[in-house]
């Protein structure tokens, strides 16, 4: 995969319109019709990152969901840029499991 793959699995940010909202998430992918990803509204990611760090019992977590191109804006990856950390790095320094260990995607040790 280069750098420019959005390919399954990697993290993303989308910008929606009607109603204006933010989502991120692991895209799962991307059709003519729209695009599939399993994420939740960026507004509540840092409760959920709160949530994986205490262990607490889950309220906040992420769904699979359809967002059609006509909804869509544009799309991020969610990468870390210099000092700029991406929202996937931050989870796994704060929370110290990746994204996909913690949904059980990937083994603990990776």
């Amino acid at each position: 995969m280069t750098e420019f793959d959005l390919a399954e699995g990697v993290p993303v940010v989308l910008f929606l319109r009607e109603p204006k909202e933010k989502v991120w998430g692991l895209l799962l992918s991307i059709l003519p019709s729209g695009i599939v990803v399993r994420g939740l509204d960026l507004r509540t990611f840092d409760d959920w990152l709160r949530q994986e760090q205490r262990g607490d019992e889950p309220a906040i977590g992420l769904v699979t969901s359809f967002y059609p191109m006509a909804r869509l804006e544009r799309m991020e990856r969610d990468e870390s840029i210099g000092p700029i950390e991406g929202y996937a790095d931050r989870f796994r320094r704060e929370v110290g499991r990746s994204i996909r260990q913690v949904l059980g995607l990937d083994p603990a040790d990776s």
